[in-house]
C-alpha cells in the first residue's frame, strides 16, 4: 500500500513514492522535454519501481491551479484546473504530457489547488490584493514544511527558477507573494517600469520579461531555463563578479519578502523554512547563512528537501485518503 505525489515544477516533474507508514520509498524527477518527446513515460517509471495496484491515492499539482479552490478527485476538476497557461513562464508542454498519463492511467487521484483570488482559505486581503499568489506544489511544500517542523505559525521560502514565499498562521495559509510580484528566482522574477515600457513598445511580451527577470538578468545569462541556474552557480564558483551580484540581490529581495510576510502576521513567527534548488543550497554559498546574515539570528531557520513539493503532496494523498477533511486551510472535497 503506497501513496505518490507530483509535484510539477519548472525544470522537470518529481514524483515521491511513500510507504502506508510514511516512509520515503522514492523519488525521482522527469525531464520536460524526455516527456514531451516520448522518450520518458511517467507510468511506466513508476510502474518499474512499485506495483501501481498497490497505490492508493495519488496527490497531484499542476500549473497555476488557479481553476479550482478545493483538494478534488482528477475528474471532477475542469480544464485541467487552469483558467489560461499564458503568463506561467516558459510552456515545453512535458507537464501537460504527463497529466494526460496520470489522468488515463486509472489511479486513484486528487487534485491540489493553488492560491488566488477564489480562494476561501485565504485572507481576504491577500485576496484583494493579488489575482493569484501561488501554484498548487507551494501547497504541498508548505504541508511538507508543517510535517517536518510541527510549527503552526511559519513563513515558506521557496527559493529555485522562481522564489515565492508563503505565510502559515495557526496551521493556515494565510497569503503568499507570486514570483512576479517580489523575490527574484534564477529565472523568474519582478516585472518592474523598464520591462513595463519594453512591454508597452512590443519588444517583449509580459511572459518573456517575466521569464527573465531573475538572477539570470544580473547575470546576463540566457538558454532552456533547466541549464540556467547550473550557469549562474559555475560562473559564482569561477568569481564572476555578475553572478556574484545576481545571487547577492537575489538573497536580498528573498529576505526582504519574508521580514514582510513576518509583519503582516499577527502571531509571532516560529521560524522560517527554507526550500527549493537555491533555498536548500549549502555550496557555492550556503543559503541559510547568507539569509541569516540579514535577519541577525532573529528566526530559527529550518532548511528541508529541495524535493518537498513532491514529499509534501504524497503526504497529502496519504492523510487524504486517511479522512483528513481539510490541508492547511483548504477544504478537501472526495
Amino acid at each position: 500500500m503506497v501513496f505518490i505525489g507530483m509535484d510539477h515544477g519548472t525544470t522537470g516533474i518529481s514524483f515521491c513514492i511513500m510507504s502506508y507508514d510514511g516512509d520515503i520509498i522514492d523519488i525521482f524527477k522527469i525531464d520536460r522535454e524526455d516527456s514531451k518527446s516520448g522518450r520518458v513515460s511517467a507510468i511506466e517509471e513508476l510502474a518499474k519501481r512499485i506495483d501501481l495496484k498497490t497505490v492508493k491515492l495519488m496527490a497531484i499539482t499542476y500549473a497555476m491551479g488557479d481553476g479550482f479552490n478545493r483538494i478534488l478527485p482528477i475528474d471532477k476538476v475542469k480544464d485541467r484546473g487552469i483558467l489560461s497557461i499564458g503568463g506561467a513562464g516558459k510552456v515545453t508542454g512535458g507537464g501537460t504530457s504527463v497529466f494526460s498519463e496520470l489522468e488515463n492511467s486509472g489511479i486513484p487521484t486528487v487534485m491540489i489547488p493553488g492560491l488566488h483570488k477564489n480562494s476561501d482559505s485565504l485572507d481576504e486581503l491577500f485576496n484583494a490584493a493579488y489575482s493569484h499568489q501561488a501554484s498548487p506544489e507551494k501547497v504541498s511544500i508548505s504541508y511538507n514544511a508543517l510535517k517536518e517542523t510541527g510549527w503552526k505559525n511559519y513563513i515558506v521560502a521557496d527559493i529555485s527558477s522562481n522564489s515565492v514565499d508563503i505565510l502559515v498562521e495557526d496551521g493556515k495559509i494565510r497569503g503568499a507573494i507570486d514570483a512576479c510580484l517580489g523575490a527574484m528566482g534564477v529565472v523568474h522574477g519582478p516585472i518592474d517600469l523598464e520591462m513595463i515600457r519594453d512591454i508597452d513598445e512590443g519588444k517583449r511580451t509580459a511572459n518573456e520579461c517575466f521569464s527573465h527577470a531573475g538572477a539570470v538578468k544580473i547575470a546576463g545569462i540566457d538558454g532552456k531555463v533547466a541549464n540556467m541556474k547550473d550557469q549562474l552557480l559555475e560562473n559564482y564558483r569561477n568569481g564572476d563578479e555578475k553572478a556574484k551580484l545576481a545571487i547577492d540581490t537575489l538573497i536580498m529581495t528573498v529576505a526582504m519578502e519574508i521580514a514582510g510576510l513576518d509583519i503582516v502576521c499577527e502571531k509571532e513567527i516560529e521560524g522560517i523554512v527554507l526550500t527549493g534548488s537555491i533555498g536548500s543550497a549549502t555550496e557555492p554559498f550556503n543559503f541559510e547563512d547568507e539569509i541569516n546574515a540579514y535577519f541577525k539570528n532573529r528566526y530559527e531557520l529550518k532548511v528541508i528537501s529541495k524535493e518537498s513539493g513532491a514529499i509534501g503532496a504524497a503526504q497529502i494523498a496519504m492523510d487524504v485518503y486517511n479522512g483528513e477533511k481539510e490541508i492547511l486551510g483548504i477544504e478537501v472535497n472526495i
